[in-house]
Formats: C-alpha cells, sequence, structure tokens
C-alpha cells in the first residue's frame, strides 16, 4: 500500500497578534492536506539563535550560568543568543560570545556545528551551533540591561558529565555539547 506524498500546509491567512516586541506571535488560518481548515493555529516566529562551545587551551568548555524568566530557575548552559539584526548568523555569534563571556574569536575559528530546532510545533525558530577551539579571556563583557551571568569554565570531561547528570538540561546546550563531544571524543572523554 503506498501512501500520499507529505504536503506543507496551505496558509489561507496570517494574522500578527504579538502581545508585545518580547514574544511575537503569529495567527494562522491553515489549510490541511486532507482539505481540512484550522483557522487558529498559533506560533511564534521567535527568530533564530546562535550558541557557541567554545573550549580553552586548556580544554575548559566555557558556560554561563544565569537567571531564566520562562522556567523560573538559574541554568547553565553555553553562551550565545537571538541572531542580531542585520547580522549574519556568523557575526551574531562572535558578538554573543564576546558580549556574554569576554571572549573575541574571528569568523575563521568558527567550527559549524549544524542546527536544532527544539519545538517546530510551536515556534520558527533554529539554532545554529559553533565551536571554536583555543578561547581566551581578552575582551570585557557588554551585558544586555537583562542580563546578568557568571561565567564558568570546566573541563570539558565534567562538563559531558554534567550534560550526562542532568545539571546541563537546555536542549541546545545538551545537543551541542553532545556533538561536539562525539566530534572530539578524545578532548570530551568519550
Amino acid at each position: 500500500m503506498s501512501t500520499p506524498e507529505i504536503q506543507k500546509w496551505k496558509v489561507l491567512e496570517e494574522q500578527d497578534v504579538s502581545p508585545s516586541p518580547w514574544f511575537p506571535l503569529l495567527r494562522h488560518t491553515v489549510q490541511l492536506q486532507n482539505g481540512n481548515i484550522i483557522d487558529d493555529y498559533y506560533f511564534s516566529p521567535l527568530g533564530d539563535v546562535v550558541i557557541i562551545v567554545a573550549l580553552t587551551k586548556n580544554h575548559e568548555v566555557v558556560l554561563v550560568k544565569q537567571y531564566k524568566h520562562g522556567l523560573s530557575d538559574i541554568l547553565i548552559e553555553l553562551p550565545g543568543g537571538m541572531q542580531q539584526k542585520n547580522k549574519s548568523l556568523t557575526e551574531s555569534a562572535l558578538n554573543e560570545l564576546e558580549e556574554e563571556t569576554g571572549i573575541r574569536t574571528t569568523a575563521d575559528q568558527l567550527i559549524p556545528l549544524g542546527k536544532l530546532a527544539n519545538n517546530p510545533t510551536k515556534t520558527r525558530q533554529v539554532t545554529y551551533g559553533f565551536l571554536v577551539f583555543d578561547t581566551e579571556f581578552n575582551a570585557i563583557q557588554k551585558l544586555d540591561s537583562t542580563e546578568h551571568i557568571e561565567v564558568l569554565t570546566i573541563p570539558a570531561k565534567q562538563a559531558f558529565q554534567m550534560v550526562k547528570d542532568g545539571e546541563i538540561w537546555t536542549i541546545d546546550s545538551v545537543g551541542f555539547i553532545t556533538k561536539a563531544a562525539l566530534m572530539y571524543p578524545e578532548i570530551f572523554g568519550l
């Protein structure tokens, strides 16, 4: 028995119902592949994110510890943030790394790690990961007004263990630390 080819939904109408600039929200009227129409499909076009696995010369992973209001918790994560307006993913990654940690590096040092989508049903947001070796604290943090960040340097093997133990548990940090560990098992103790 053959199944029909999967098709994208048709967007019949789009309405911006964003409650604030902090949280964009769209209401779509869509037609499904089977012809059914849903007139109240909500999702958020949050924008793309960059995240960086920065390793020091001693193979320590640079992490940030900060409060995240959506979860009402203090989390340990990789440095990163939203793709900045009129900046490429690479430029945004370099800026976020410097702003959050005080590490300045160059585009030719960044190794792409791929992309992740953590909720493709309700958000239009892709996280792009980068890896950089031999980083140094050679600049000054330039935190946003909503940020208070503690920078941590943790040996790569221990950082991977923190993922395994659930101490690092945000999906993008888990995903990109794991991917870096798979690419460089000798550094992460696999």
